[in-house]
């Protein structure tokens, strides 16, 4: 399982979408998630579906690598389609016991759940077609109208990608420390829920040393380095738009408005009701 998260990973290969601009990817994961929680039809649906896997396609990853990646928040998602089953009131369907299943609940549980996997598949594929540098750039430049408020953009910035870089390194170390602890005869597969909650209590300690140990020889490597924040600082590879960023954001654009237009359409009854006109 510990294996299987992809976030925060980067896949090395040649593509058109890991030769765009870092800026173009983050509004790009910003506007699909936008418009997964604009969208509430199928029609709309099958368009995100539609655009996410010709990014997919467009990106040369595996699918299976980054389907590979959704083992980590099945749980997350189970728990979101039985609490919008059982939780959301409307015309029942099915009962058990004190509890009931309602046709909007199904229908709920079945949007949520679409729109939970996509999203996790259009993140990954930012943070699998970005390197950290690039991210961290990207990031930069992209928050910088919020230095006009005293806003430390650059650190921000760095945070956010130390972070995210550091999610795999510390998944690494954890399969470690359970590796070396099966060897010394832990169990981590047997029982229930809760004992594996337990059996993995002792993973915490080493992996809190560890990662604070990571966290002060990266501090004292940017000392060393005299690091001194963003002010003043030069870029060895400035950003800088190309013909394919002003395409791909024209791209964003059209699938926006296909999402506003069509995964929002509105019958043409619903359109007589609104102007008092009985069809």
């Amino acid at each position: 399982m510990i294996r299987d998260i992809t976030i925060g990973q980067y896949y090395q290969t040649d593509s058109v979408i890991h030769r765009l601009d870092p800026r173009v990817k983050l509004v790009a994961t910003l506007v699909f998630i936008v418009s997964l929680f604009l969208v509430n039809n199928i029609l709309g649906y099958v368009i995100a579906a539609l655009f996410l896997f010709s990014m997919i396609k467009l990106s040369h990853v595996p699918f299976k690598f980054i389907v590979k990646g959704m083992k980590a928040i099945v749980f997350l998602l189970m728990i979101t389609v039985v609490f919008n089953l059982f939780l959301t009131p409307g015309e029942a369907v099915f009962s058990i016991w004190k509890l009931s299943i309602s046709r909007e609940g199904i229908i709920l549980a079945a949007k949520m759940a679409v729109r939970l996997t996509f999203l996790i598949l259009g993140s990954s594929i930012m943070t699998l077609t970005t390197t950290p540098n690039n991210l961290t750039d990207g990031m930069e430049k992209g928050l910088k109208p919020l230095r006009l408020f005293k806003v430390p953009v650059h650190e921000v910035a760095m945070m956010m990608s130390i972070a995210l870089r550091f999610i795999p390194i510390l998944l690494e170390e954890t399969d470690k420390i359970m590796k070396a602890q099966m060897a010394r005869g832990a169990d981590f597969e047997s029982g229930g829920l809760i004992q594996k909650a337990k059996s993995l209590v002792p993973l915490l300690v080493p992996l809190f040393i560890s990662a604070f140990r990571r966290a002060n020889d990266l501090a004292m490597a940017m000392e060393a380095r005299c690091y001194r924040g963003g002010d003043g600082r030069t870029k060895m590879k400035p950003l800088c738009y190309k013909k394919r960023d002003y395409i791909a954001y024209l791209t964003l654009a059209l699938y926006m408005v296909c999402c506003i237009v069509l995964g929002r359409m509105i019958s043409l009854g619903q359109i007589a009701s609104l102007i008092g006109i009985t069809i």
